[in-house]
């Protein structure tokens, strides 16, 4: 039999509405199991289980009543810390920031309570959401289930250390070069980075989205309905569209798919990751597709120059912080921004500049192909303690070249299981299509979910707290 932990929303809300199951009951088994893990990987903040219950009993009167709230009544949810939650401060991964509780809820936590789902709590990021690690001053070290010597990534850290180890079947990330589809890749679960909003977020900024985090494809499309309902405080949301989510199956027969092996700049592709990720493109070939190489189009330049242009962006907000204050930063956080502080206006706007160049660039290679494939990251999960994979704060970006042109550009992808190292950590396949066509991304994920090999059993807790 399934551990309740383990089962999907379609399952949970089937049994709900077959009074087989409560959502008592399976909030509190997911409790348990939360508790099992977290001290082993420290990905939850302000997990709340009286509240969660409350929820609970409240999402298992209407069920009794045959009146659900939503989509999602009565299944555990995680929001990732910087999406804000009503009572609950928002300190940003970092330990300089007040802790002043959060007046109302960000638009993905107003939708999923809106649905029903039951909120445990939040789930961990590093400082100012900097860094694609589990590392931060505020919250403990966040670990990989797959291997607590590993880094789960980031800035979704929490979320995707929580999907793979079972912290119930929904989450929600954010993602402005990498956050949602590096954990993904490295914790083994399915992520979906959408168009430029098409999920309502706030604040928004270029680039910035939030997206749902899952085991598998159909829970995240469960979850695109509820997140994509409009918000008027997202003043760069898209218009509304009743998109047929759950239209998952799809002919991958005669579709053009282009396949990213270089991304132009940044760490080379390991031969393990390359290895895995060529297989699926070969899998895609087998089932009739057309599956053709694509050339590099990011430049150093590119990365070079959006690179000075995020340094400003932080070393503004750090620099005005108090010297007590700024103490409290990670200290590689501090020192990649203060490689901003000698910039002058003329090299930050160039550096913004970059921005709508690599759009141009991701957009301008797609357009021959339906959709692309490429690893989600050029390397596997690296060591937990680390800050980035070079740990050096002058080169701290080498491993997001395949993930961050598209947050530019605009356009959706997804991070999808494809295989593990000889190790026996997971490999992220990143799955890209035309702006817009995020439904044709799930759609093109939900095929490689059928027809991948056997994925391995998902982790579990340690029995006993070890230190790695």
């Amino acid at each position: 039999m399934t551990a309740l932990h383990d089962l999907g929303t379609r399952e949970l809300v089937a049994a709900y509405r077959a009074k087989t199951l409560s959502p008592v009951e399976v909030t509190r088994a997911v409790l348990v199991h939360i508790e099992a893990w977290e001290p082993h990987l420290h990905a939850t903040y302000a997990l709340d289980a009286d509240a969660a219950l409350t929820q609970a009993e409240a999402s298992q009167a209407r069920w009794l009543k045959g009146t659900p709230q939503g989509a999602l009544d009565g299944v555990p949810a995680t929001i990732k810390e910087n999406i804000a939650t009503r009572g609950v401060p928002v300190p940003l991964g970092t330990a300089a920031t007040d802790l002043v509780p959060a007046e109302r809820d960000a638009p993905p936590a107003a939708r999923l309570r809106e649905a029903g789902a039951v909120i445990l709590g939040k789930t961990t990021m590093p400082d100012y959401g900097m860094l694609s690690s589990g590392l931060s001053s505020f919250h403990p070290l966040t670990r990989n289930p797959w291997d607590l010597r590993r880094n789960p990534g980031g800035s979704s850290s929490g979320a995707g250390a929580g999907a793979a180890a079972g912290y119930g079947p929904l989450h929600v990330g954010t993602d402005i070069g990498g956050s949602l589809r590096l954990p993904a890749g490295w914790c083994g679960i399915f992520t979906l980075k959408p168009s430029l909003g098409r999920i309502p977020i706030f604040p928004p900024y270029a680039g910035r989205v939030a997206g749902p985090m899952t085991r598998a494809v159909e829970d995240a499309a469960l979850m695109l309905p509820v997140l994509s309902r409009p918000d008027a405080r997202d003043t760069m949301s898209l218009p509304h569209q009743d998109i047929a989510w759950m239209h998952l199956n799809r002919d991958v027969r005669g579709l053009k798919i282009g396949l990213l092996m270089d991304a132009g700049w940044g760490f080379p592709v390991e031969p393990q990751i390359r290895a895995a990720v060529e297989a699926a493109a070969k899998a895609f070939e087998a089932a009739g597709s057309i599956v053709e190489p694509m050339k590099p189009f990011m430049t150093r330049a590119m990365a070079e120059g959006m690179d000075q242009f995020w340094r400003m962006r932080s070393w503004i907000d750090i620099s005005a912080l108090s010297e007590g204050k700024r103490s409290k930063v990670l200290p590689f956080i501090v020192e990649w921004a203060r490689g901003a502080a000698d910039l002058t206006g003329a090299q930050v706007f160039k550096g913004y500049s970059q921005m709508g160049t690599m759009r141009d660039a991701a957009i301008a290679a797609c357009v021959p192909f339906d959709f692309v494939l490429s690893p989600t990251s050029p390397i596997p999960a690296y060591a937990a303690e680390l800050p980035s994979p070079t740990n050096d704060p002058q080169r701290p970006f080498e491993h997001i070249a395949f993930t961050l042109p598209y947050n530019m550009s605009e356009q959706p992808a997804a991070s999808i299981n494809c295989g593990y190292t000889n190790d026996g950590v997971p490999i992220g396949l990143q799955i890209i299509g035309k702006r817009f066509d995020d439904l044709g991304v799930m759609q093109l994920s939900r095929a490689w979910e059928r027809m991948r090999p056997a994925q391995r059993a998902w982790p579990s807790p340690p029995s006993v707290v070890t230190c790695p």
